[in-house]
């Protein structure tokens, strides 16, 4: 089997985002396969365009990619002030490789970015996978609450 990659990308992304790159700088098509990730295993993010997913992470502050070989396996990125707050997003990892602690590898890659490492608050919004969550540290807030406004 081959072995699982985690790359830390510039803030922003430059790399995956304009050039598509993955291991050793690599040009994979790194953009496509990470919207086909999302469309596969990720029901929050499916049907997300190139374009969009080039301005998401163009406002990120950190991402993380897993590869194995040629293949995007995981991926997460956070937002973040580097002091005060920062919310995780996007956290997936394909569900043929789920339980075996790839995910933790991607939360624990964010959490220890020089950018979210001091930051007072971390966030997170998670439909299913609470338990996941808190094996890792989160728990669930009571005193705050939720609010959403849709477009």
């Amino acid at each position: 089997m081959t072995k699982i990659k985690l790359l830390k990308h510039a803030k922003g992304a430059p790399g995956l985002r304009f050039l598509g790159l993955g291991p050793k700088f690599i040009p994979l098509r790194g953009l496509i396969k990470l919207k086909r990730l999302l469309d596969k295993h990720a029901f929050w993010a499916q049907g997300r365009s190139i374009h969009q997913l080039r301005s998401l992470l163009a406002g990120s502050t950190v991402v993380i990619s897993l590869w194995r070989g040629k293949r995007l396996v995981g991926f997460g990125r956070a937002t973040s002030d580097g002091i005060y707050r920062a919310i995780l997003w996007d956290v997936v990892v394909a569900g043929d490789l789920q339980g075996q602690g790839l995910g933790r590898q991607v939360v624990e890659a964010l959490l220890r970015s020089s950018a979210l490492k001091n930051v007072e608050r971390i966030y997170l919004m998670t439909t299913h996978q609470s338990d996941f969550y808190t094996q890792l540290g989160f728990k669930l807030c009571l005193e705050q609450k939720l609010l959403i406004k849709d477009k």
